[in-house]
């Protein structure tokens, strides 16, 4: 059965068709998406400030970034890789050094690159950074879009021609989700004010059974292989031999997952690796973040701030990848490696995801072959072990849930909407 009828059978081939649609976007339909983003941007923006004032005030914590500052490194990385820079028509062939024209912001005395570039400006000091007003960094935002869409207008209608066009568009989409955690963080509705829809949640089929897929043994070819744009861990396409396997159907919903917590998991060492129960403990965590019983029955969680009643057949959503691991040990299951994963798409109908980001047991490393792009931090500097999640989240825009993407996250993170679906012990 080719690709595209497995997706039909699935039932996520709009989202897979978009997203690719995104990736070969040309110039009249990437204008529309840039647009689109940035009206998701600003939305997004003032639901922060209407919740935390303006401008917006976060704690420091290793899982946020200041509002207003995400607002100007928006912008300012759309300047750098496109109006400021020489060779955005070379593509992936780029100097990624190549001497760049003045920011606009100079004429001002503002030097941008010394407040918003994430590779140099280390991120414990982005609370004391001089940044402007946010009615001056709202104006350099929409000047960087009309500089943006003016030079797509006149750029060659070619993978070259419009990487970083679209490697601006793609960038802004990962800001808007990590705006969307900040905002469950903090416990505030990102989409208060009706600016932008509630994404809606994309529920389980027939969570109840619980259904394992057998997996036939197979070759599978790793690596992104359509045309258009891929990010740069995505290439060097492989094959590797995939042994039979079991795997979920679906990830693991809350009706699963509960029984760990009420037998005691979360109080024996025995299911968690040694890094895991590690941060169990200095967390002092008992349940997963975001979670409470009310009584011995009920159980509720926290979304943007209120409490709601559990619903036992959504995908268990906000646990590390250490809990997800505890819950396989428990179960006499394992997390699914990436390959597996990728390969279940692919040859399992039946198999269901978009509901959550999802933990594999694969470290994030390059594939054979890898060469960086000119973005270079975007993916050298994350080969350090941490784990590959695949899938997408409810706040994950479509544009960005593409069966290739590699997502990577430190085991510890449970502030992203992340889960995991299980699979079978080795023979």
């Amino acid at each position: 059965m080719q690709s595209e009828d497995l997706m039909m059978d699935i039932g996520w081939a709009p989202i897979v068709s978009q997203a690719q649609a995104a990736r070969t976007a040309d110039r009249q339909a990437l204008a529309r998406h840039l647009l689109a983003a940035r009206e998701r941007t600003v939305a997004l923006f003032s639901a922060s400030c209407m919740a935390l004032g303006d401008p917006p005030v976060v704690p420091h914590s290793p899982e946020l970034n200041p509002p207003l500052w995400e607002l100007g490194h928006i912008g300012w990385f759309a300047d750098w890789w496109i109006a400021r820079n020489p060779q955005r028509g070379l593509g992936v062939r780029a100097d990624p050094q190549a001497l760049r024209t003045p920011a606009r912001q100079a004429r001002r005395g503002l030097d941008t690159d010394a407040l918003y570039d994430s590779s140099r400006v280390a991120h414990t000091s982005r609370w004391q950074l001089p940044l402007p007003d946010t009615a001056s960094t709202t104006e350099d935002l929409a000047a960087s879009l009309s500089d943006t869409l003016a030079l797509l207008s006149q750029a060659p209608d070619t993978d070259d021609g419009l990487y970083f066009f679209r490697l601006a568009l793609f960038h802004e989409d990962m800001h808007a989700e990590a705006a969307v955690y900040m905002a469950q963080t903090l416990g505030h509705d990102p989409f208060a004010g009706g600016a932008l829809p509630h994404p809606p949640m994309r529920p389980i089929a027939d969570p109840a059974a619980s259904e394992t897929l057998t997996v036939p043994a197979g070759d599978w070819r790793m690596g992104h292989q359509a045309p258009g744009f891929a990010f740069d861990n995505e290439l060097g396409v492989h094959t590797l031999h995939v042994p039979a396997f079991q795997i979920d159907a679906t990830p693991v919903t809350w009706g699963r997952y509960l029984p760990f917590i009420e037998a005691g998991g979360y109080e024996q060492a025995r299911w968690w690796s040694e890094a895991g129960w590690a941060w169990r403990c200095a967390q002092q965590r008992k349940v997963p973040r975001y979670l409470r019983r009310i009584d011995t029955q009920e159980w509720e969680r926290q979304r943007w701030g209120l409490w709601e009643p559990l619903d036992l057949n959504d995908a268990a959503c906000h646990l590390s990848a250490f809990e997800a691991e505890a819950w396989c040990a428990w179960a006499g299951r394992r997390l699914p490696s990436e390959a597996e994963w990728a390969f279940a798409t692919q040859t399992a109908p039946g198999f269901q995801w978009g509901h959550v980001w999802e933990w594999t047991a694969t470290p994030f490393a390059p594939f054979r072959g890898f060469a960086p792009h000119p973005y270079v931090d975007y993916s050298v500097p994350w080969f350090d072990g941490r784990p590959v999640l695949k899938g997408a989240s409810s706040a994950t825009h479509p544009r960005m849930r593409h069966l290739a993407y590699r997502n990577y996250f430190e085991p510890q993170r449970n502030d992203v909407m992340a889960g995991f679906r299980s699979a079978g012990k080795p023979h």
